[in-house]
């Protein structure tokens, strides 16, 4: 570091960036990927002009880097290393090596760096590999301990230092710097040794061509917009995914990978507290291995990550994110773990009646501040007798409740865009809207919300797709709601989604056709082309007089809704959901 005159006779500074600074450093710069010098010009010729300007920017230059170790300071101290990532580790040493001795040689200078970064000739290389190779014979890596630290800190990771993936990694690089110290004697030598490309520490998995996994996340999310609670699950198990193998391009993703990923997985405790709280995906899966005996997710949790890292990936091939002659197929295909029936249940007559006996029902402006006003009473009453997700509730507009010329029928039309959207494409559907959701006002408060925002506004604004996070925690609130004092239901089996279990239950035993049931509800039909249908297909198939007659058969024997009283609309006594 100092004042340096260029050919031109103009004065510089420059300072080295300690290597595992260097990517920090890019970062603070936005620069590139590593940034191996600070360096800049003084603009004058003068020696007592630059002496004096020189500070200021030396000032600079300490700024730089003292945000660069901030960003390396805030990242999360981790325990574990994959074995992919130690390989890929281990070549970073390997290519950094030779890449440092071709530059030193291309400038004209025949000397390289040597282990602490000073600079050797020549006849000293000799020396110093034959001293490093009888340290490695005896057990002693402390010779390449500074590569496995740059190293890490080229990749953002903060491993511990008292851990056996930190030893292993030493152990490796200092195999990688020996061979790079026995091909760089081969270059003295006379030998042509290929200096191999830097791998890439955002793509651990491989050097394939093309986007990475991130790339096809981002992609994925813009093409339209998604319930927060899907955005918040792909990019989770996104996420764990990278912790595992790394970004890698979409074109490297393998089975192998898949098979690790869900490996990791399974061994990921249900219930985590304290430092697992903020672990990542390795840290998990390696405490899950050190004990056993600790309840572990279930099959369905690892199969849902599975899922979602296995759409992202679908995405990026289809949208063009893998190049064309490269040969890619699905690494995720059945990879699903078995999983246990599904223990949710349907609420029995007695749940059903103590939930809409609670206040939140039976007296107006009882609603708490996390059941976000109408959603908290219309939501249960919509998913009673609709048998619809709550999802497709927030997502619902003025303009969505539509009358049937035809018939008369007013419906419910479930669609994707216009600012929200469905599960899957099968979800796209009509339902009528129950007889008794009229009586108890429902049509009322769509004319309410039309008077105060127009045909395209939020049924319920306060959980509707722009509210970010709205509508995960009106789910939590409810959850909590159906084990609070007022109603007293604290099985775990039982939950919002019971409400639709419980509409399948109901549809059945009330004759509905399977066809028309499953078309009612957003399910996949085998036996059709598409695998269903749509809001127009199911139009064009029945017609809105069948489906009414359909939704009508939802009735909930013994149930009495006749102290039910919803926002915005007018008690009637004395009537009975049957």
């Amino acid at each position: 570091m100092g004042i340096i005159k260029d050919r031109h006779g103009t004065y510089y500074v420059q300072r080295r960036v300690p290597e595992r600074l260097q990517e920090a450093v890019a970062r603070v710069l936005n620069t590139g990927e590593r940034r191996v010098f600070l360096k800049k010009s003084l603009g004058t010729k003068s020696l007592k002009e630059a002496k004096a300007a020189a500070p200021h920017v030396l000032a600079d230059f300490n700024r730089i880097v003292g945000e660069a170790e901030a960003l390396l300071k805030e990242q999360p101290v981790v325990t574990t290393l994959t074995d992919a990532q130690i390989k890929r580790m281990a070549e970073y040493v390997y290519a950094t090596a030779l890449k440092e001795d071709e530059e030193l040689r291309f400038s004209g200078r025949l000397e390289l760096i040597g282990p602490h970064g000073e600079n050797v000739n020549a006849d000293a290389l000799g020396d110093i590999v034959q001293v490093f190779k009888q340290q490695f014979a005896a057990g002693d890596v402390s010779f390449a301990e500074h590569h496995a630290q740059n190293v890490l800190a080229s990749f953002g990771i903060k491993l511990n230092q008292s851990s056996t993936a930190y030893h292993t990694l030493c152990i490796e690089s200092a195999k990688a710097f020996l061979k790079a110290l026995d091909d760089i004697e081969l270059r003295y030598a006379g030998a042509v040794i290929e200096t191999p490309r830097l791998p890439d520490p955002k793509a651990l998995g491989g050097h394939g061509e093309g986007d990475t996994l991130q790339d096809a996340l981002e992609g994925w999310q813009k093409v339209r917009q998604r319930p927060d609670g899907t955005v918040h699950e792909y990019a989770r198990a996104v996420e764990m995914f990278i912790q595992l193998h790394g970004n890698m391009p979409v074109a490297n993703m393998k089975r192998q990978h898949a098979r690790m990923f869900r490996e990791a997985l399974q061994l990921v405790p249900k219930t985590r507290n304290g430092a697992l709280l903020k672990a990542g995906l390795p840290e998990l899966s390696q405490w899950g291995r050190e004990h056993p005996k600790v309840t572990k997710v279930s099959a369905a949790t690892v199969n849902k990550q599975l899922g979602a890292v296995q759409a992202i990936a679908k995405w990026g091939f289809n949208n063009g994110l893998v190049p064309d002659d490269v040969a890619w197929s699905d690494p995720f295909a059945e990879m699903r773990l078995e999983e246990e029936r599904s223990t949710r249940e349907p609420f029995d007559r007695k749940e059903l009646q103590a939930i809409f006996n609670a206040p939140l029902f039976t007296k107006p402006g009882a609603t708490p501040e996390g059941g976000k006003g109408p959603a908290a009473v219309w939501l249960p009453l919509l998913a009673l007798f609709t048998g619809g997700r709550q999802a497709e509730f927030a997502g619902l507009r003025v303009s969505d409740i539509r009358d049937d010329d035809d018939s008369g029928a007013v419906l419910i039309w479930i669609e994707r865009g216009n600012g929200r959207s469905v599960k899957t494409g099968t979800s796209e559907r009509v339902v009528p809207i129950h007889s008794e959701l009229v009586r108890l006002g429902f049509l009322k408060h769509v004319a309410a919300r039309k008077r105060e925002d127009g045909d395209k506004a939020w049924l319920f604004p306060l959980i509707a797709p722009d509210q970010k996070g709205g509508l995960r925690a009106w789910s939590k609130w409810f959850g909590h709601y159906l084990s609070s004092a007022h109603i007293g239901i604290d099985d775990a089996d039982k939950v919002f989604h019971s409400f639709r279990h419980g509409f399948t239950d109901r549809a059945r035993q009330g004759g509905v056709a399977e066809d028309v049931r499953k078309a009612l509800m957003g399910h996949s039909d085998t036996s059709t082309v598409s695998g269903g249908y749509g809001a127009k297909g199911m139009l064009q198939r029945w017609g809105a007089a069948v489906l009414t007659e359909a939704i009508e058969k939802i009735n909930y024997p013994g149930l009495d809704l006749s102290r039910v009283k919803p926002l915005g609309s007018k008690h009637t006594r004395d009537t009975k959901a049957t």
